[in-house]
């Protein structure tokens, strides 16, 4: 991550220069492509308490045409790295490209200098050099590793981390497969970066049509159907604005999906016998795109979250955010082929593979969901309807279970003109306006209060990086999200989740840090409290602290937030343990709390894990000390 956080400065252009000289010569100097993972076994997985990785450049076809990735020991994703609890791994890192490298172990407890996160707790692996990294396996299950430096994680430098427990697995299985999605460019991530910066819809393939509109004016009437596109255009927002990029065929810089490093048509396959138990490891290890996942004909157990075992939740789908694990139980009984199904969250594309009895089999591949438009409740959370100038008894709003999807059809949207989105009409904020909010005593607070909590909005979120605030966020956590809503299925929620154990530290907070989630969209500016990260300070914690991080997220995107170092203590709307976790996905409008305890002392990043997200700002340095 670098201070200048402006498109296409600091970051690394070794793949330019590869793609316009070594990658032409790349078959004559003997560079191999890059292998990918086999059907049923990874023979190039490794094992043991000593690694030697190489980083480097090798070529790949994932979409019809070669280009350059960026690989571990030749392979894209990299290596499945099979540690065990209690052992200390010892790994040594050789930087074999033009410019500085790293890899990160994400979601792995270890001191502060074994981070892997240039400009934070190292200077990075610069060329031709050897990094070791050593340090003690303090925990197991599913996680991964990529790179932090500039856009090498989006260019292929991932790979997955599966860290067997002391005592055996609490769901012992016949089988047990890695299944790591992704996403991948032909173009360079740098251009496609600028060209958000240029045009925020840049690769937005799912704008509404003439097409939607003649079918709205059919179902409401040409009054409503007017105004509910007025009321987007008086915003400068696109209702289907899921996915910064997509997968547009015919757009330069469009997505293609990877299970395990395979295209839909490679059809990565695992084998199993009818009766047996399989665990699938699902990893989300793309650089921008979230995936709903499911298994048509099959009933998925999830039985862990990023790495950490939770009470089986029997489910038919779940959405898996970018940087999340899960690990989910199928048993099929069947001799027949069964579907793995992940379509992005956007619904403009999606990736395949197959579990079957043999290899060869297929089974059909289901069409992609329909896309709908963003909701009121995406927009404005809690806020009162009723509250609201224009809007006391409108048809249609009908809010679903636990403040869930507000529908936008029916709405006469033409009463919604005045309509302040730069904050809701913050006119009554007084002094909340005049300095930052970051911290709070304890004792006042919202969580056990029944009623949408208040926020406070730093100055620092007022000027031009910010867009959009959100006054009464929704605390729910029982709504899939959108396009997930009301379709049938069993999908899973964060609310269905309880880490097996309960929390590490029983301990009440003493301390509470608020950070909004802001940017504007029509400018791709992303932050945490309007201030990206070459303009903020450190966020301290004090050592041995317990501590609440209060989430607001003021954007109509969803973002996915990892902390560095520690464990991230999903609670509950009313403030009880919910879920253990390192990355929690935060929706819009929504607010979130977590419990964190300071342990690790040292330097840690805080980000956005969406890629260009992370580039554009959305990243803090937390000190604890």
């Amino acid at each position: 991550m670098q201070r200048d956080d402006s498109a296409g400065s600091g970051v690394n252009t070794w793949r330019r220069r590869i793609l316009q000289g070594v990658g032409a010569a790349a078959g004559v100097a003997g560079l191999s492509p890059a292998r990918l993972f086999a059907a049923e076994t990874d023979p190039g997985a490794l094992r043991g308490t000593e690694f030697d990785l190489q980083i480097g450049a090798t070529p790949v076809n994932f979409s019809g045409a070669q280009r350059i990735a960026t690989a571990v020991n030749g392979r894209v994703p990299a290596p499945t790295l099979y540690w065990r609890e209690g052992d200390t791994v010892t790994l040594r890192v050789t930087n074999r490209l033009p410019d500085t490298s790293s890899i990160h172990w994400h979601g792995i407890l270890l001191p502060a200098e074994m981070d892997g996160v240039p400009g934070i707790s190292f200077s990075g692996i610069r060329p031709g050099e050897t990094f070791v990294y050593r340090f003690e396996v303090k925990q197991s299950g599913t996680y991964w590793y990529h790179s932090h430096s500039g856009f090498q994680e989006q260019t292929g430098l991932y790979g997955p981390i599966v860290i067997t427990p002391k005592g055996g697995e609490r769901v012992p299985t016949d089988r047990d497969y890695v299944v790591m999605l992704s996403d991948w460019t032909d173009s360079d991530p740098e251009r496609v970066f600028a060209n958000l910066k240029k045009m925020s819809d840049f690769f937005a393939n799912n704008q509404p049509t003439f097409g939607e509109f003649f079918s709205d004016i059919r179902s409401m009437g040409l009054g409503p159907a007017v105004d509910k596109r007025k009321m987007w255009n008086s915003m400068r927002m696109m209702p289907t604005d899921f996915s910064d990029v997509t997968a547009s065929r015919n757009v330069s810089g469009g997505l293609h999906f990877l299970i395990n490093g395979m295209p839909a048509a490679k059809n990565w396959t695992g084998l199993f016998r009818p009766g047996e138990k399989v665990r699938l490891r699902f990893i989300n290890g793309a650089a921008t795109t979230i995936f709903d996942v499911r298994i048509p004909g099959l009933k998925m157990t999830v039985v862990s979250a990023d790495g950490q075992d939770v009470e089986p939740v029997p489910v038919d789908e779940f959405r898996i955010s970018v940087a999340e694990t899960y690990d989910v139980i199928v048993e099929p009984q069947e001799d027949k082929a069964y579907t793995i199904f992940a379509q992005s969250i956007g619904r403009s594309g999606f990736v395949r593979a197959t579990l079957a009895p043999r290899a060869g089999m297929q089974a059909p591949v289901p069409e992609v969901d329909p896309a709908g438009w963003l909701t009121m409740t995406d927009m404005m959370g809690a806020m009162s309807m009723a509250g609201m100038p224009g809007m006391a008894g409108m048809k249609g709003m009908d809010q679903g279970k636990s403040q869930g999807a507000g529908s936008m059809q029916g709405i006469d949207h033409s009463k919604m003109e005045g309509m302040n989105m730069q904050g809701m009409d913050h006119s009554k904020m007084g002094d909340m306006q005049s300095g930052s909010k970051q911290e709070m005593p304890m004792g006042g607070g919202t969580q056990n209060s029944g009623q949408a909590p208040k926020v406070t909005h730093a100055r620092t979120e007022y000027g031009p990086g910010v867009d959009m605030h959100v006054d009464m966020p929704r605390t729910n956590l029982d709504d899939p999200g959108i396009n997930l809503r009301d379709n049938g299925r069993r999908v899973l929620t964060y609310a269905d989740l309880r880490t097996i154990g309960g929390p590490i530290d029983p301990r009440e907070p003493t301390r509470e840090i608020e950070l909004h989630l802001t940017g504007n969209m029509n400018r791709f500016m992303w932050s945490f409290d309007g201030q990206k990260f070459s303009e903020a300070t450190p966020i301290h914690f004090r050592a041995g602290e317990r501590l609440r991080i209060v989430l607001v997220n003021d954007t109509m995107m969803t973002h996915p937030i990892h902390l560095h170092g520690m464990w991230s203590e999903l609670e509950s709307p009313d403030g009880q343990f919910q879920v253990r976790k390192h990355t929690i996905n935060v929706q819009p409008a929504q607010r979130v709390t977590y419990r964190v305890t300071a342990d690790a002392p040292g330097h840690w990043a805080y980000h956005c894990h969406l890629l260009y997200h992370m580039e554009a700002g959305m990243f803090r340095e937390v000190v604890v000390s």
